[in-house]
């Protein structure tokens, strides 16, 4: 069995008073958070032993923390830093803004009756909640919570639960059905299956509008003020919502699509932005921007969900070797048309395509190796 670990988003539904108890308490432990992370930076003391002896009681006196939070906020701001650290390799103080709480399974909240009781400064309080979508995964059998964060957006209660749980693991030898899925510009991705069918997702929208943020971002740029910088962040966490949620949707139709125990095949694109040297400047932000990886993850997750499984393969001449005779070479592909016409024997299909069906072809390769392919 392999164990899988998901996200939930829980909208809660606190009324006036319990409203004003959340944010006293999100509030506090925010300030708290900020506390130590400042006695943190002083000491580089990242032992939480340690830094539970210096400033726990603190803590507790001077915020009115219950002894479970103060003890999550020490783990909150530890937890910050060695992610800094392992990022950054250098010593910065995060700074906590937002109001926030960490909440331990059983401990802080926990769920019955179909009822949220969340722990405060004042004691509990039970919430219910407007996701009635997220109740499959109330099943205490198969899932896991673990510890959530409740955070204040725009006026609204959320609560963000980790939930594991365990899926059987996809055996190589139970695959029945391969695709191979070339990733790209014009097409955000072109397929090719076992049943020799072809599939495209335009990306020709998606293109535009990001065209549209970048002339927006540049605007804002050159207004250098308080104003236009808050502006610019707004939109770029707008741009990457918008781009997740495309994310979603194309890789949960890929998997949806496609029986149980497919192997999905992938370029391996590492090393893409060293590769667009040679590409003219003016088109080098949407190759480097391109959220390919972003995309990647949430295939590989959601297929080893439906028992699927996902390879990367090397992209070398996946798109000027002709997929019907082998014959390989640059000028089999017009890039300015998305054209694939072979030199050799004259077999002429879209280059995104062409790309698609060699992918798939190397992951027959991958299952029986030394296969030969023909069409």
């Amino acid at each position: 069995m392999q164990k899988m670990t998901v996200t939930i988003k829980i909208q809660l539904c606190p009324n006036d008073t319990n409203k004003i108890l959340l944010n006293n308490t999100m509030s506090a432990y925010r300030v708290a958070c900020n506390v130590v992370s400042e006695y943190i930076f002083q000491s580089h003391d990242l032992n939480q032993s340690s830094v539970n002896t210096a400033v726990y009681h603190y803590l507790r006196n001077n915020y009115s923390l219950r002894s479970q939070m103060a003890q999550s906020v020490i783990k909150t701001v530890i937890a910050r830093y060695k992610t800094i650290l392992e990022n950054q390799k250098k010593w910065i103080k995060p700074d906590f803004r937002k109001p926030q709480y960490d909440l331990v399974w059983n401990r802080d909240y926990s769920l019955n009756q179909n009822r949220f009781s969340v722990n405060t400064l004042c004691g509990r309080i039970k919430l219910s909640f407007f996701d009635k979508s997220m109740e499959k995964y109330f099943d205490k059998e198969t899932y896991k919570f673990g510890t959530a964060k409740l955070v204040l957006k725009h006026g609204k209660y959320f609560l963000y639960i980790p939930v594991s749980y365990e899926v059987e693991e996809s055996n190589l030898s139970d695959i029945c059905h391969v695709v191979g899925i070339d990733r790209g510009i014009n097409f955000v991705v072109a397929t090719y299956d076992s049943k020799h069918k072809s599939g495209f997702v335009n990306g020709k929208a998606i293109k535009q509008k990001r065209a549209h943020y970048k002339a927006l971002r540049q605007q804002l740029q050159k207004r250098q003020t308080p104003s236009a910088r808050r502006r610019l962040k707004a939109i770029g966490q707008r741009e990457n919502r918008w781009m997740q949620d495309i994310n979603h949707r194309v890789s949960k139709a890929l998997v949806e699509n496609n029986p149980k125990h497919t192997l999905f095949v992938l370029e391996d694109l590492k090393g893409i932005r060293s590769a667009t040297e040679k590409i003219k400047l003016k088109d080098k932000y949407v190759f480097v921007s391109w959220a390919f990886f972003d995309l990647e993850q949430k295939l590989i997750y959601k297929a080893s969900q439906n028992q699927s499984t996902v390879i990367k393969v090397n992209p070398a001449y996946t798109s000027q070797c002709c997929p019907k005779c082998g014959h390989t070479e640059s000028g089999n592909r017009n890039k300015k048309l998305h054209l694939f016409c072979c030199k050799n024997c004259g077999y002429c299909s879209n280059d995104d395509r062409i790309g698609a069906m060699n992918l798939y072809r190397k992951g027959i390769e991958y299952l029986v190796p030394d296969t030969v392919m023909a069409e």
